[in-house]
Protein backbone atom coordinates (compact mmCIF):
# COMPACT_ATOMS: atom_id res chain seq x y z
CA UNK A 1 0.00 0.00 0.00
CA UNK A 2 1.20 3.70 -1.03
CA UNK A 3 2.17 5.99 1.48
CA UNK A 4 0.38 9.30 1.86
CA UNK A 5 3.72 10.67 0.72
CA UNK A 6 4.13 9.09 -2.24
CA UNK A 7 0.07 9.73 -2.63
CA UNK A 8 0.61 13.36 -2.47
CA UNK A 9 3.47 13.32 -4.46
CA UNK A 10 2.17 11.46 -7.21
CA UNK A 11 -0.73 13.31 -7.32
CA UNK A 12 0.86 16.70 -7.51
CA UNK A 13 2.61 15.62 -10.80
CA UNK A 14 -0.20 14.58 -12.38
CA UNK A 15 -2.45 17.80 -11.25
CA UNK A 16 0.34 20.02 -12.69
CA UNK A 17 0.16 18.14 -16.09
CA UNK A 18 -3.63 19.14 -16.00
CA UNK A 19 -2.88 22.55 -15.32
CA UNK A 20 -0.39 22.80 -18.50
CA UNK A 21 -2.85 20.62 -20.43
CA UNK A 22 -5.28 23.79 -19.92
CA UNK A 23 -2.70 26.57 -21.21
CA UNK A 24 -1.67 24.64 -24.08
CA UNK A 25 -3.74 27.24 -26.03
CA UNK A 26 -1.55 30.28 -24.83
CA UNK A 27 1.60 27.97 -26.66
CA UNK A 28 1.49 30.58 -29.80
CA UNK A 29 -1.59 30.74 -30.49
CA UNK A 30 -2.96 31.19 -33.52
CA UNK A 31 -5.71 34.01 -35.21
CA UNK A 32 -6.09 31.43 -38.43
CA UNK A 33 -9.21 29.57 -39.39
CA UNK A 34 -9.50 26.00 -38.14
CA UNK A 35 -7.19 23.22 -39.95
CA UNK A 36 -5.63 20.16 -40.08
CA UNK A 37 -2.19 21.96 -39.94
CA UNK A 38 -3.31 24.04 -37.17
CA UNK A 39 -4.21 21.12 -35.04
CA UNK A 40 -2.05 17.97 -35.35
CA UNK A 41 1.35 20.37 -36.26
CA UNK A 42 0.48 23.33 -34.30
CA UNK A 43 1.30 25.54 -37.47
CA UNK A 44 4.25 23.75 -37.58
CA UNK A 45 5.78 26.69 -35.21
CA UNK A 46 7.78 24.65 -32.44
CA UNK A 47 11.18 26.08 -32.22
CA UNK A 48 14.38 24.07 -30.94
CA UNK A 49 13.49 24.15 -27.19
CA UNK A 50 10.10 23.06 -27.54
CA UNK A 51 10.60 20.37 -30.35
CA UNK A 52 13.34 19.08 -28.59
CA UNK A 53 10.98 18.78 -25.44
CA UNK A 54 7.91 17.10 -27.56
CA UNK A 55 10.38 14.95 -29.72
CA UNK A 56 12.53 13.47 -26.89
CA UNK A 57 9.37 12.86 -25.00
CA UNK A 58 7.34 11.30 -27.83
CA UNK A 59 10.36 8.52 -29.13
CA UNK A 60 11.33 8.03 -25.26
CA UNK A 61 7.96 6.57 -24.05
CA UNK A 62 7.26 5.65 -20.61
CA UNK A 63 6.75 1.71 -21.81
CA UNK A 64 10.60 1.89 -23.55
CA UNK A 65 11.72 3.46 -19.38
CA UNK A 66 10.18 0.44 -17.86
CA UNK A 67 10.46 -2.72 -21.13
CA UNK A 68 14.28 -1.48 -21.41
CA UNK A 69 15.29 -1.88 -17.26
CA UNK A 70 12.94 -5.09 -17.47
CA UNK A 71 14.86 -7.07 -20.01
CA UNK A 72 18.01 -6.24 -18.57
CA UNK A 73 16.57 -7.22 -15.34
CA UNK A 74 15.90 -11.05 -17.07
CA UNK A 75 18.23 -10.88 -20.03
CA UNK A 76 20.91 -9.18 -18.78
CA UNK A 77 23.80 -7.02 -20.99
CA UNK A 78 21.46 -7.83 -24.45
CA UNK A 79 18.74 -5.18 -23.03
CA UNK A 80 21.34 -2.63 -23.39
CA UNK A 81 21.24 -2.55 -27.69
CA UNK A 82 18.23 0.21 -27.23
CA UNK A 83 21.24 2.35 -25.87
CA UNK A 84 22.97 2.28 -29.00
CA UNK A 85 20.07 2.38 -31.29
CA UNK A 86 18.42 5.45 -29.68
CA UNK A 87 22.20 7.05 -30.50
CA UNK A 88 21.76 5.75 -34.12
CA UNK A 89 18.72 7.64 -34.17
CA UNK A 90 20.03 10.86 -33.88
CA UNK A 91 22.69 11.48 -37.18
CA UNK A 92 19.62 9.36 -39.09
CA UNK A 93 17.05 11.96 -37.98
CA UNK A 94 20.02 14.69 -38.41
CA UNK A 95 19.41 13.88 -42.47
CA UNK A 96 16.21 11.81 -42.98
CA UNK A 97 13.87 14.04 -40.38
CA UNK A 98 15.02 17.41 -41.86
CA UNK A 99 14.88 16.70 -45.18
CA UNK A 100 11.61 15.27 -44.72
CA UNK A 101 10.67 17.93 -42.77
CA UNK A 102 11.50 20.72 -45.34
CA UNK A 103 9.51 18.76 -48.16
CA UNK A 104 6.84 18.91 -45.76
CA UNK A 105 6.43 22.36 -44.98
CA UNK A 106 7.35 23.33 -48.83
CA UNK A 107 3.98 21.42 -49.88
CA UNK A 108 1.91 21.64 -47.25
CA UNK A 109 2.14 17.87 -46.42
CA UNK A 110 1.18 16.75 -42.73
CA UNK A 111 2.13 13.25 -42.93
CA UNK A 112 4.03 10.50 -44.84
CA UNK A 113 1.82 9.25 -46.59
CA UNK A 114 0.98 12.81 -48.03
CA UNK A 115 5.01 12.83 -49.32
CA UNK A 116 4.50 9.42 -51.21
CA UNK A 117 1.54 10.44 -52.58
CA UNK A 118 3.95 13.71 -54.20
CA UNK A 119 6.60 11.54 -54.58
CA UNK A 120 5.07 8.75 -56.67
CA UNK A 121 1.89 10.32 -57.58
CA UNK A 122 0.66 6.97 -56.44
CA UNK A 123 -2.71 6.52 -54.46
CA UNK A 124 -2.67 3.10 -53.40
CA UNK A 125 1.17 3.35 -52.27
CA UNK A 126 0.73 6.06 -49.95
CA UNK A 127 -3.04 4.39 -48.73
CA UNK A 128 -0.50 1.22 -48.04
CA UNK A 129 2.24 3.79 -46.29
CA UNK A 130 -0.82 5.46 -43.67
CA UNK A 131 -2.25 2.20 -42.89
CA UNK A 132 0.73 0.46 -41.72
CA UNK A 133 1.42 3.33 -39.73
CA UNK A 134 -2.11 3.63 -37.98
CA UNK A 135 -1.97 0.11 -37.90
CA UNK A 136 1.90 0.07 -35.68
CA UNK A 137 0.66 2.85 -33.92
CA UNK A 138 -2.67 1.41 -32.22
CA UNK A 139 -0.74 -1.41 -30.11
CA UNK A 140 1.99 1.28 -29.14
CA UNK A 141 -0.79 3.48 -28.13
CA UNK A 142 -2.37 0.16 -25.84
CA UNK A 143 1.19 -0.47 -24.67
CA UNK A 144 1.94 3.41 -22.88
CA UNK A 145 -1.48 2.45 -20.75
CA UNK A 146 -0.26 -1.19 -19.79
CA UNK A 147 3.78 0.51 -18.86
CA UNK A 148 1.44 3.00 -16.39
CA UNK A 149 -0.42 -0.02 -15.00
CA UNK A 150 2.07 -2.52 -14.15
CA UNK A 151 4.79 0.54 -12.75
CA UNK A 152 1.86 2.26 -10.61
CA UNK A 153 0.43 -1.21 -9.41
CA UNK A 154 4.14 -2.13 -8.23
CA UNK A 155 4.57 0.74 -6.58
CA UNK A 156 1.04 0.09 -4.81
CA UNK A 157 -0.53 3.59 -5.75
CA UNK A 158 -3.00 1.70 -8.58
CA UNK A 159 -5.92 0.11 -6.70
CA UNK A 160 -7.31 -3.47 -7.27
CA UNK A 161 -9.90 -3.82 -9.06
CA UNK A 162 -12.70 -1.30 -10.75
CA UNK A 163 -11.60 1.76 -8.78
CA UNK A 164 -7.92 1.13 -10.18
CA UNK A 165 -9.45 0.87 -13.34
CA UNK A 166 -11.52 3.99 -13.31
CA UNK A 167 -8.07 5.52 -12.06
CA UNK A 168 -6.63 4.48 -15.38
CA UNK A 169 -9.76 5.66 -17.29
CA UNK A 170 -9.47 9.15 -15.37
CA UNK A 171 -6.10 9.92 -15.86
CA UNK A 172 -6.45 9.15 -19.89
CA UNK A 173 -10.10 11.18 -19.89
CA UNK A 174 -8.15 14.23 -19.19
CA UNK A 175 -5.71 13.71 -21.46
CA UNK A 176 -8.20 12.53 -23.83
CA UNK A 177 -9.87 16.17 -23.45
CA UNK A 178 -7.26 18.36 -23.77
CA UNK A 179 -6.02 16.85 -26.99
CA UNK A 180 -8.93 17.14 -28.14
CA UNK A 181 -9.28 20.94 -27.67
CA UNK A 182 -5.79 21.52 -28.18
CA UNK A 183 -4.69 19.05 -30.55
CA UNK A 184 0.10 19.18 -30.80
CA UNK A 185 -0.09 22.04 -28.37
CA UNK A 186 -1.29 20.07 -25.32
CA UNK A 187 1.15 17.43 -25.49
CA UNK A 188 3.70 19.67 -25.89
CA UNK A 189 3.39 21.93 -23.03
CA UNK A 190 3.06 18.34 -20.88
CA UNK A 191 6.35 17.68 -22.39
CA UNK A 192 8.35 19.82 -20.55
CA UNK A 193 6.83 18.86 -17.08
CA UNK A 194 8.13 15.59 -18.68
CA UNK A 195 11.22 16.20 -18.93
CA UNK A 196 11.48 17.95 -15.77
CA UNK A 197 10.47 15.36 -13.83
CA UNK A 198 12.01 12.35 -15.51
CA UNK A 199 15.35 13.86 -15.42
CA UNK A 200 15.29 15.62 -11.63
CA UNK A 201 13.95 12.17 -10.40
CA UNK A 202 15.84 9.71 -12.72
CA UNK A 203 19.04 11.60 -11.48
CA UNK A 204 18.02 10.95 -7.49
CA UNK A 205 17.19 7.63 -8.08
CA UNK A 206 20.75 6.28 -9.26
CA UNK A 207 22.82 8.41 -6.67
CA UNK A 208 20.75 6.69 -4.12
CA UNK A 209 20.96 3.63 -5.53
CA UNK A 210 24.80 3.80 -5.67
CA UNK A 211 24.90 5.23 -2.42
CA UNK A 212 23.47 2.47 -0.76
CA UNK A 213 24.52 -0.68 -2.79
CA UNK A 214 28.13 0.72 -2.68
CA UNK A 215 28.77 2.14 -6.10
CA UNK A 216 28.46 1.23 -10.21
CA UNK A 217 31.03 -2.38 -9.01
CA UNK A 218 29.26 -3.61 -6.37
CA UNK A 219 25.89 -2.97 -8.26
CA UNK A 220 27.45 -5.15 -11.03
CA UNK A 221 28.79 -7.81 -9.29
CA UNK A 222 25.95 -8.58 -6.89
CA UNK A 223 23.98 -8.60 -10.17
CA UNK A 224 26.36 -11.20 -11.87
CA UNK A 225 26.23 -13.57 -9.17
CA UNK A 226 22.49 -13.76 -9.40
CA UNK A 227 21.93 -13.69 -12.59
CA UNK A 228 25.49 -15.16 -14.13
CA UNK A 229 28.73 -13.39 -15.67
CA UNK A 230 27.93 -14.33 -18.57
CA UNK A 231 24.76 -12.86 -19.12
CA UNK A 232 26.07 -9.08 -18.24
CA UNK A 233 27.75 -8.94 -21.53
CA UNK A 234 27.15 -10.71 -25.01
CA UNK A 235 28.06 -14.13 -26.25
CA UNK A 236 29.94 -14.28 -29.60
CA UNK A 237 26.16 -15.62 -31.03
CA UNK A 238 23.93 -12.78 -29.13
CA UNK A 239 26.87 -10.45 -31.41
CA UNK A 240 24.67 -9.96 -34.55
CA UNK A 241 21.10 -10.22 -33.02
CA UNK A 242 22.56 -6.88 -30.63
CA UNK A 243 23.55 -5.22 -34.03
CA UNK A 244 20.68 -5.75 -36.32
CA UNK A 245 17.92 -4.86 -33.95
CA UNK A 246 19.81 -2.05 -32.87
CA UNK A 247 19.63 -1.05 -36.89
CA UNK A 248 16.85 -2.02 -37.96
CA UNK A 249 14.79 -0.45 -34.64
CA UNK A 250 16.93 2.71 -35.73
CA UNK A 251 15.39 2.83 -39.30
CA UNK A 252 11.79 2.10 -37.88
CA UNK A 253 11.69 4.41 -35.18
CA UNK A 254 11.53 7.77 -37.91
CA UNK A 255 8.67 5.65 -39.95
CA UNK A 256 6.51 6.03 -37.02
CA UNK A 257 3.86 8.44 -37.76
CA UNK A 258 4.03 9.87 -33.73
CA UNK A 259 7.50 10.77 -34.86
CA UNK A 260 6.98 12.11 -37.85
CA UNK A 261 4.31 14.56 -36.21
CA UNK A 262 6.48 15.71 -33.98
CA UNK A 263 9.15 16.51 -36.28
CA UNK A 264 6.92 18.02 -38.66
CA UNK A 265 5.69 20.58 -35.58
CA UNK A 266 8.99 22.15 -36.24
CA UNK A 267 9.81 25.56 -37.81
CA UNK A 268 12.40 24.97 -39.85
CA UNK A 269 15.01 22.31 -41.06
CA UNK A 270 17.76 24.02 -38.78
CA UNK A 271 15.37 23.46 -35.48
CA UNK A 272 15.26 19.38 -36.57
CA UNK A 273 19.24 19.28 -37.22
CA UNK A 274 19.74 21.34 -33.56
CA UNK A 275 17.52 18.84 -32.07
CA UNK A 276 18.82 15.91 -33.69
CA UNK A 277 22.30 16.69 -32.13
CA UNK A 278 20.74 16.80 -28.70
CA UNK A 279 18.62 14.15 -28.63
CA UNK A 280 21.44 11.99 -27.01
CA UNK A 281 20.81 13.32 -23.42
CA UNK A 282 17.55 11.52 -23.57
CA UNK A 283 19.53 8.41 -24.46
CA UNK A 284 21.49 9.36 -20.88
CA UNK A 285 17.84 8.66 -19.22
CA UNK A 286 17.67 5.20 -21.07
CA UNK A 287 20.89 4.04 -20.37
CA UNK A 288 20.56 5.03 -16.81
CA UNK A 289 16.94 3.26 -16.51
CA UNK A 290 19.07 0.13 -18.00
CA UNK A 291 21.09 0.39 -15.20
CA UNK A 292 18.55 0.77 -12.63
CA UNK A 293 17.17 -2.86 -14.16
CA UNK A 294 20.79 -4.55 -13.70
CA UNK A 295 20.73 -2.45 -9.66
CA UNK A 296 17.24 -4.33 -9.21
CA UNK A 297 18.94 -8.07 -9.55
CA UNK A 298 21.70 -6.79 -6.94
CA UNK A 299 19.58 -5.58 -4.61
CA UNK A 300 17.60 -8.90 -4.53
CA UNK A 301 14.63 -7.49 -6.22
CA UNK A 302 12.23 -10.51 -7.04
CA UNK A 303 9.44 -9.57 -9.82
CA UNK A 304 6.66 -11.72 -10.60
CA UNK A 305 6.72 -14.32 -13.34
CA UNK A 306 6.47 -12.78 -16.74
CA UNK A 307 7.06 -9.12 -15.17
CA UNK A 308 10.08 -8.28 -15.08
CA UNK A 309 9.14 -4.43 -15.97
CA UNK A 310 7.74 -4.56 -12.57
CA UNK A 311 11.64 -4.23 -11.11
CA UNK A 312 12.59 -1.02 -11.16
CA UNK A 313 9.27 0.59 -9.61
CA UNK A 314 9.87 -2.29 -7.01
CA UNK A 315 12.78 -1.00 -6.58
CA UNK A 316 12.55 2.57 -5.97
CA UNK A 317 9.37 1.43 -3.95
CA UNK A 318 11.85 -0.39 -1.53
CA UNK A 319 14.90 1.81 -1.50
CA UNK A 320 13.69 5.27 -1.88
CA UNK A 321 11.52 7.63 0.56
CA UNK A 322 7.88 8.40 -0.16
CA UNK A 323 7.92 11.71 -1.97
CA UNK A 324 10.46 10.44 -4.13
CA UNK A 325 8.93 7.11 -5.26
CA UNK A 326 5.96 9.45 -5.66
CA UNK A 327 7.90 11.68 -8.30
CA UNK A 328 9.55 8.81 -9.44
CA UNK A 329 5.76 7.25 -10.24
CA UNK A 330 4.48 10.57 -11.33
CA UNK A 331 7.05 10.89 -13.78
CA UNK A 332 6.42 7.61 -15.53
CA UNK A 333 2.47 8.30 -15.81
CA UNK A 334 3.56 11.70 -17.28
CA UNK A 335 6.10 9.98 -19.71
CA UNK A 336 3.41 7.90 -21.04
CA UNK A 337 0.51 10.67 -22.02
CA UNK A 338 3.12 12.61 -24.11
CA UNK A 339 3.35 10.02 -26.53
CA UNK A 340 -0.46 8.41 -26.11
CA UNK A 341 -1.66 11.63 -27.11
CA UNK A 342 0.91 12.10 -29.93
CA UNK A 343 0.01 9.04 -31.32
CA UNK A 344 -3.65 9.55 -30.92
CA UNK A 345 -2.99 12.65 -33.20
CA UNK A 346 -0.96 10.92 -35.40
CA UNK A 347 -3.21 8.24 -36.47
CA UNK A 348 -6.20 10.38 -36.69
CA UNK A 349 -4.40 12.87 -39.12
CA UNK A 350 -3.36 9.85 -41.19
CA UNK A 351 -7.20 8.40 -41.44
CA UNK A 352 -8.35 12.07 -42.58
CA UNK A 353 -5.69 12.68 -45.10
CA UNK A 354 -5.03 9.42 -46.34
CA UNK A 355 -8.12 7.76 -46.41
CA UNK A 356 -11.00 10.02 -45.11
CA UNK A 357 -10.09 12.84 -47.88
CA UNK A 358 -8.70 10.59 -50.67
CA UNK A 359 -11.45 8.26 -50.52
CA UNK A 360 -14.63 9.19 -48.81
CA UNK A 361 -15.31 13.02 -48.73
CA UNK A 362 -12.85 14.74 -51.37
CA UNK A 363 -14.66 18.11 -50.62
CA UNK A 364 -13.87 17.58 -47.12
CA UNK A 365 -13.48 21.72 -45.41
CA UNK A 366 -10.79 22.62 -43.49
CA UNK A 367 -13.03 22.99 -40.46
CA UNK A 368 -14.38 19.21 -41.23
CA UNK A 369 -11.22 18.01 -41.30
CA UNK A 370 -10.32 18.96 -38.16
CA UNK A 371 -13.39 17.80 -36.82
CA UNK A 372 -13.45 14.23 -38.02
CA UNK A 373 -9.69 14.18 -36.88
CA UNK A 374 -10.56 15.02 -33.50
CA UNK A 375 -13.73 12.03 -33.44
CA UNK A 376 -10.62 9.69 -34.40
CA UNK A 377 -7.87 10.77 -32.02
CA UNK A 378 -10.62 10.33 -29.18
CA UNK A 379 -11.74 7.13 -30.66
CA UNK A 380 -8.37 5.98 -30.89
CA UNK A 381 -7.48 6.30 -27.18
CA UNK A 382 -11.17 4.92 -25.85
CA UNK A 383 -9.74 1.80 -28.34
CA UNK A 384 -6.35 1.80 -26.09
CA UNK A 385 -8.68 1.64 -22.56
CA UNK A 386 -11.20 -1.13 -24.48
CA UNK A 387 -7.62 -2.80 -25.57
CA UNK A 388 -6.02 -2.77 -22.03
CA UNK A 389 -9.30 -3.88 -19.85
CA UNK A 390 -10.59 -6.35 -22.56
CA UNK A 391 -7.38 -8.96 -23.55
CA UNK A 392 -4.17 -10.16 -22.26
CA UNK A 393 -1.07 -7.22 -21.83
CA UNK A 394 0.65 -10.21 -24.14
CA UNK A 395 -1.19 -9.51 -26.96
CA UNK A 396 -0.43 -5.95 -26.78
CA UNK A 397 3.23 -6.81 -26.82
CA UNK A 398 3.01 -9.47 -29.23
CA UNK A 399 1.12 -6.71 -31.83
CA UNK A 400 3.73 -4.39 -30.81
CA UNK A 401 6.50 -6.34 -31.81
CA UNK A 402 4.60 -7.19 -35.09
CA UNK A 403 4.48 -3.10 -35.52
CA UNK A 404 7.82 -2.52 -35.47
CA UNK A 405 8.82 -5.08 -38.28
CA UNK A 406 5.18 -3.96 -40.37
CA UNK A 407 6.55 0.07 -39.97
CA UNK A 408 10.17 -0.75 -41.62
CA UNK A 409 8.49 -2.01 -44.75
CA UNK A 410 7.61 1.93 -45.56
CA UNK A 411 10.98 2.75 -45.18
CA UNK A 412 11.90 2.00 -48.77
CA UNK A 413 8.86 4.89 -49.75
CA UNK A 414 9.55 7.25 -47.54
CA UNK A 415 12.97 7.44 -46.65
CA UNK A 416 14.61 6.00 -50.27
CA UNK A 417 12.13 8.39 -51.56
CA UNK A 418 13.83 11.30 -49.84
CA UNK A 419 17.09 10.63 -52.33
CA UNK A 420 15.62 9.07 -55.31
CA UNK A 421 12.11 8.95 -57.57
CA UNK A 422 13.71 6.00 -59.70
CA UNK A 423 11.46 3.23 -57.61
CA UNK A 424 8.46 2.54 -59.44
CA UNK A 425 5.37 2.73 -57.02
CA UNK A 426 4.36 -0.35 -58.53
CA UNK A 427 7.78 -2.10 -57.15
CA UNK A 428 7.35 -0.50 -54.02
CA UNK A 429 4.01 -1.88 -53.86
CA UNK A 430 5.23 -5.57 -54.13
CA UNK A 431 8.32 -4.78 -52.25
CA UNK A 432 5.81 -3.81 -49.55
CA UNK A 433 3.74 -6.62 -49.94
CA UNK A 434 6.55 -8.99 -49.89
CA UNK A 435 7.90 -7.73 -46.32
CA UNK A 436 4.88 -7.46 -44.49
CA UNK A 437 4.45 -11.23 -45.18
CA UNK A 438 8.28 -12.63 -44.67
CA UNK A 439 8.22 -10.06 -41.58
CA UNK A 440 5.23 -11.67 -39.84
CA UNK A 441 5.94 -15.26 -41.04
CA UNK A 442 9.23 -14.93 -39.23
CA UNK A 443 8.12 -13.59 -36.08
CA UNK A 444 5.39 -15.71 -35.54
CA UNK A 445 6.83 -18.77 -36.72
CA UNK A 446 9.55 -17.80 -33.84
CA UNK A 447 6.76 -17.74 -30.99
CA UNK A 448 6.47 -13.43 -31.58
CA UNK A 449 9.93 -13.17 -30.96
CA UNK A 450 11.31 -10.81 -33.74
CA UNK A 451 15.18 -12.54 -33.51
CA UNK A 452 15.34 -15.61 -35.60
CA UNK A 453 16.64 -18.61 -34.04
CA UNK A 454 19.83 -20.57 -35.16
CA UNK A 455 23.05 -20.00 -35.28
CA UNK A 456 22.90 -17.04 -36.39
CA UNK A 457 20.49 -14.81 -35.39
CA UNK A 458 19.46 -11.31 -37.33
CA UNK A 459 16.68 -9.18 -36.60
CA UNK A 460 13.90 -10.26 -38.47
CA UNK A 461 12.71 -6.59 -39.44
CA UNK A 462 15.72 -6.11 -41.22
CA UNK A 463 15.27 -9.68 -43.01
CA UNK A 464 12.18 -8.49 -44.09
CA UNK A 465 13.16 -5.10 -45.00
CA UNK A 466 16.02 -6.34 -47.44
CA UNK A 467 13.78 -8.15 -49.12
CA UNK A 468 11.45 -5.84 -49.69
CA UNK A 469 14.43 -3.79 -51.38
CA UNK A 470 15.15 -6.79 -53.58
CA UNK A 471 11.98 -6.86 -54.77
CA UNK A 472 11.31 -3.11 -55.44
CA UNK A 473 14.73 -3.06 -56.63
CA UNK A 474 14.04 -5.65 -59.66
CA UNK A 475 10.31 -4.68 -59.97
CA UNK A 476 11.48 -1.82 -60.78
CA UNK A 477 14.08 -2.78 -63.47
CA UNK A 478 11.51 -5.27 -65.00
CA UNK A 479 8.69 -2.29 -65.34
CA UNK A 480 11.01 0.02 -66.97
CA UNK A 481 11.67 -2.38 -69.39
CA UNK A 482 8.35 -3.12 -70.23
CA UNK A 483 7.90 0.40 -70.34
CA UNK A 484 4.49 1.06 -67.68
CA UNK A 485 4.91 5.15 -66.78
CA UNK A 486 4.97 6.00 -63.43
CA UNK A 487 3.15 9.07 -61.40
CA UNK A 488 3.60 12.43 -61.60
CA UNK A 489 5.96 13.53 -59.06
CA UNK A 490 4.95 16.78 -57.33
CA UNK A 491 8.05 17.68 -54.55
CA UNK A 492 10.84 19.12 -56.86
CA UNK A 493 12.90 16.82 -55.47
CA UNK A 494 15.79 15.26 -57.86
CA UNK A 495 14.85 12.28 -59.32
CA UNK A 496 18.12 10.08 -59.01
CA UNK A 497 20.79 10.63 -56.24
CA UNK A 498 23.04 13.41 -57.11
CA UNK A 499 26.64 13.64 -55.35
CA UNK A 500 27.50 18.11 -55.01
CA UNK A 501 31.04 18.25 -56.32
CA UNK A 502 32.85 20.92 -54.01
CA UNK A 503 34.62 23.95 -56.57
CA UNK A 504 38.20 23.16 -57.21
CA UNK A 505 40.32 26.08 -56.17
CA UNK A 506 43.41 27.58 -57.32
CA UNK A 507 44.16 30.92 -58.69
CA UNK A 508 41.28 31.65 -60.90
CA UNK A 509 38.89 30.11 -58.18
CA UNK A 510 40.24 30.93 -54.37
Amino acid sequence: MADSAMTATFLAVIGGASLLAVTARRLRPSDRLPSLEGWALADRSLGPVWTWLLLGGTIFTAYTFTAVPGLAYGNGGAAFFAVPYTVIVCPIAFVLLSRLGEVARRHGYITAADFVRGRYGSAPLALVVALTGILATMPYLALQLLGIRAVLTAGGVYPRGATGDLVMVALFAGLAVATYRHGLRAPTVISALKAVAVFVSLTAVTWLVLERLGGPGAVFDGAAERLGAPALSLSPGQQPAYATLALGSALALLMYPHVLTAGFAADSPRTLRKVAVALPAWTGLLALFGFLGIAALAAGVRAPEGGAETAVPMLVDRLMPGPLAGLVFGAITVGALVPAAVMSIAAATSFVRNVYVEYVHPTATPKRQVRIAKAVSLTAKVGAVAFVFGLRDQDAVNLQLLGGVWILQIFPAVAVGLFTGRLHPRALLAGWGAGMLSGTFLVVHEGFSTIGAGPFQIYAGLVALLLNLTVALAGTAALERLGVPRGADLTDLPSRLTVRRRPETGANNP
